[in-house]
């Protein structure tokens, strides 16, 4: 392993299709030479051996092709391939070839800009001091100080900018030098020249399918690099031949499989739709509504998850692919109308055609569609699909006409399938899945994607409730009961009219807010073991002192000294409200450790299967002219002659991914030498053991590790002893519901298919004012939980509210219920009667004892109240049940 490449691998948080690209650029500019005027032929030899696809370079250096699907992170890789060049070869002059306009701008600033979040040499310290010099298609001819031997330089061109300024052109009459080969004022030479005869040029190109053709092979050529690194997601060239110097492919269809890196693509219909005796026009207005309902759904999922996750708010936006540009205008028109959502969508809508922008204005403004403050939720186009449109937050495809809608959604998914969250799988479906609405084209669909090198092939299929697509909902913030009295507060604040009188009132009121915001940080600071403590003296002079910090910091508020002195004043009572409105949740981090995987020991069982037998081995020699004789010659041993029969088997084995050396040496040793001894026993002639070993060593070592697998376990991981602080704040909720669905927790619900829509309310016990239930279990439960004498508070836990983690901390568990009485805190899980004992559930119990037997120790020695976890099965509940008889099972 190459310590450059770690150190660049750790510091760019490469993915793993990304690390095994660096690996392959690291062997191969090891193997050749990265020097001018070498043989190509030569060079493709060596690549050739190492890789075989690599067959022809298809230009006049060494060039390799990296075939990346989108959104796996192409732009990252040439960083990653930069730095390695510089840091471990010293190549300082690199030359990044962009497909437009788009691409051309985006990566000088990902190249060039430190401040900027994608900057692609961020972490590389080596860039921190010795920034990259970025020369581009703009400005190189005024560079001047180029001939630096410290600096790197960076040259990005827009590929029709490089072949313009490479064509000659004619003035007064004349012929004159394409611009880029004139002379410079400022080099005393051309450009041209000054690039051909660098003898470290590195020439990178993005979307290398655009640069197959004769004009820019023939300038690229030109330039004379020593060599070439090509990426792509489309290794064809424009005359639909696959490349023949790919030397690693990552395909969509294998991201799909592995699904990580880009969104889990869905083909969605109406559930019983039939285009019989319908209209183009009104599928096609079917399949709009259905998009918006998908959309809107979406729209609210992002919103949830950035909440929740305190992370950046994703707007998603719908595709409308149409035939032609007329058609785009009438569907334009459509949207736009007040016919369509009531006008819902007016000023919302972008049309996308050559009739509308160019091209390059095109694509400027769709890849603005990233920015959250973009109004644009629709945007309609025809054909216009081309690099640089890969934005992250497209979620909805809708094909309008298609003749073959499954090659035009093959084609069409690529564009929507980044991620926009750190370009990774959130775990969260809504926000990982992209959809695709094919109601009159769903059979085709399904039928195109019965062939499994097809990308269709990966895609899930998914039924719209008809029900559903008129159920209008919204997302929800429930706060913690003493942040919504702030809230009400503040309402009645903003209705004071005399100035002195509502000063006076905001002072008291920003003086709880901020004691509000500061109590829970105070759970990490030393004499605070539980919630009560926040009442000694010496803590409330802390926390005065951090909220005089927060208000002297910076610029500082005319009333500042005002609230200061409330909070001195309130501070007890604010904190007897914090108090009573929270159940104390003590802090920690719950993982597992390291998966334990072991043999039992054993004895080798050699009754079948090692009745081997030496073969006779002479080496064959046929002369090519005359009567092509053929000789025979006897064999000398002597390579293997240093490696003993029970290392040769040895080898072997530790090439099995389960078997590590170092943990299993001793056994290992055993069944080799087991091996051996019945094998010399069956041997005729004894000195030809280490012949026979040497013949069959790959074949005996798989006899003996089928018997090992045998004798293979995978142990469930333990968890970690965790850091235990006292309490953490009541997390707000996030969730959707239906548009006018709000309920009081006793009103009976019909159907309970209903009950998850809804957002229910009128709790008195509970630490937030409005929940949402899964099931009529987790609704009949929670009016036991507020009906029941022996309940202090109880509470549905936010999902961050708690950090237990399980399946080899791959999944968080959250618990359904926690509910104080007297005496003890509960978790408590609600179950389907036969899922009681499925693995998962009992991994999730396992996960809740672990929290509540480390809540335990820390309460109890802290005069707190001991923690139990309860499962209940949903046949069990009912709002006659007493939460005492739930304690009793």
């Amino acid at each position: 392993m190459n310590p450059k490449a770690n150190y660049i691998k750790q510091r760019l948080s490469l993915r793993d299709p990304l690390k095994e690209s660096l690996d392959i650029l690291v062997r191969i500019t090891d193997a050749v030479s990265m020097k001018k005027n070498v043989s190509p032929e030569e060079e493709l030899s060596v690549i050739k051996s190492l890789y075989p696809s690599c067959t022809n370079f298809e230009r006049d250096f060494p060039s390799v092709c990296f075939s990346i699907a989108t959104g796996v992170g192409k732009t990252r890789l040439m960083g990653a391939c930069i730095a390695y060049l510089y840091m471990q070869k010293g190549i300082r002059n690199f030359f990044v070839l962009a497909p437009n306009l788009t691409i051309y701008d985006k990566l000088i600033k990902d190249f060039g800009d430190p401040n900027n979040p994608k900057y692609v040499f961020k972490g590389i310290s080596e860039f921190v001091h010795n920034t990259p010099l970025i020369i581009t298609g703009d400005n190189y001819n005024q560079a001047g100080g180029l001939f630096s031997n410290d600096e790197i330089r960076i040259n990005i061109f827009n590929i029709a900018k490089f072949n313009s300024e490479n064509r000659a052109t004619r003035s007064g009459g004349q012929s004159l030098p394409p611009r880029i080969k004139r002379l410079s004022e400022y080099l005393g030479k051309s450009y041209w020249d000054y690039l051909s005869g660098l003898d470290d040029l590195v020439i990178l190109m993005d979307e290398a399918h655009r640069y197959h053709a004769d004009a820019s092979k023939n300038a690229i050529n030109e330039l004379k690099p020593v060599f070439g690194v090509e990426l792509t997601a489309t290794p064809i060239d424009e005359k639909g031949n696959s490349f023949s110097n790919v030397v690693y492919e990552y395909s969509l269809a294998k991201a799909l499989d592995d699904g990580k890196y880009v969104k889990n693509p869905a083909i969605a219909t109406r559930k019983n739709f039939s285009a019989l005796g319908l209209s183009p026009e009104e599928i096609e207005r079917i399949k709009l509504e259905d998009a918006v309902s998908v959309h809107r759904d979406t729209k609210n999922e992002l919103e949830i998850y950035a909440l929740n996750n305190n992370v950046k708010k994703v707007k998603p936006f719908i595709l409308v692919v149409c035939k032609d540009i007329n058609h785009a205008k009438e569907t334009f028109d459509y949207v736009s109308s007040d016919a369509f959502y009531d006008g819902a969508y007016k000023g919302k809508v972008l049309q996308i055609d050559s009739s509308t922008k160019r091209e390059e204005e095109i694509e400027r403004l769709f890849v603005d569609l990233e920015q959250y403050e973009n109004e644009i939720e629709l945007v309609i186009h025809v054909n216009m699909l081309k690099e640089g449109w890969d934005v992250n937050n497209l979620y909805t495809i809708v094909p309008l006409r298609a003749a073959n809608a499954a090659v035009l959604i093959e084609q069409t998914i690529g564009r929507g399938l980044r991620l926009p969250y750190n370009g990774e799988r959130t775990g969260v479906e809504k926000v990982d899945k992209l959809t695709v609405i094919a109601h009159d084209n769903f059979e085709k669909v399904i039928a195109a994607a019965q062939d499994p090198n097809s990308v269709l092939n990966k895609l899930s299929y998914i039924e719209i409730q008809e029900e559903e697509i008129k159920q209008d909902t919204e997302v929800i913030t429930s706060v913690s009961k003493i942040s919504a009295a702030i809230i009400e507060e503040e309402k009645k604040i903003s209705k004071i009219t005399d100035e002195k009188e509502r000063q006076i009132a905001t002072n008291s009121l920003d003086a709880k807010r901020l004691i509000v915001h500061t109590l829970p940080d105070f759970g990490s600071v030393e004499g605070v073991r539980k919630a009560e403590d926040l009442r000694k003296p010496e803590i409330k002079e802390k926390v005065i002192s951090r909220i005089e910090e927060t208000l002297f910091s910076g610029h500082r508020d005319l009333f500042a000294d005002d609230v200061v002195r409330e909070a001195e004043i309130l501070y007890e009572s604010v904190v007897t409200s914090f108090i009573s409105n929270t159940i104390e949740i003590p802090r920690m981090d719950l993982v597992q450790g390291d998966v334990k995987v072991w043999f039992d020991d054993f004895d080798l069982d050699t009754s079948s299967g090692f009745d081997f037998q030496v073969l006779s081995e002479e080496i064959m020699v046929v002369e090519l002219t005359g009567e092509r004789k053929t000789n025979t010659i006897g064999v000398e041993y002597g390579a293997f002659s240093k490696n003993t029969p029970v290392n040769q088997i040895l080898s072997e084995l530790i090439n099995y991914p389960e078997i590590d050396y170092d943990e299993n040496a001793e056994l290992l040793y055993k069944l080799s030498k087991q091996a051996l001894r019945y094998l010399h026993s069956k041997l005729p002639e004894k000195d030809k053991l280490s012949l026979l070993i040497r013949q069959y060593r790959k074949y005996i070592a798989a006899k003996i590790y089928q018997q090992m697998k045998a004798h293979f376990h995978v142990g469930k991981p333990d968890y970690i002893e965790p850091r235990v602080l006292p309490f953490v704040r009541i997390e707000d909720w996030n969730f959707t519901g239906l548009k006018d669905g709000r309920r009081h927790f006793k009103d009976v619900v019909n159907p309970k298919s209903l009950i998850p829509k809804l957002v229910f309310s009128g709790f008195e016990k509970a630490c937030h004012f409005e929940y949402k239930f899964q099931s009529g279990t987790e609704k009949d439960f929670a009016y036991i939980l507020e009906n029941d004498g022996s309940v202090i508070k109880w509470l549905r836990p936010a999902p961050n509210q708690f950090r237990i983690y399980w399946a080899n901390n791959s999944k968080q568990y959250y618990p359904d219920f926690v509910v104080e009485t007297s005496d003890c805190i509960y978790i408590v899980e609600t179950k389907e009667a036969g899922e009681m004992n499925s693995e998962e559930v009992l991994d999730k119990k396992r996960a809740a004892l672990e929290y509540c037997k480390h809540a335990s120790n820390y309460t109890s020695k802290h005069g707190g109240k001991p923690w139990k976890y309860l499962l209940v099965p949903h046949d069990q509940v009912s709002i006659t049940n007493s939460f005492e008889f739930y304690t009793q099972i």
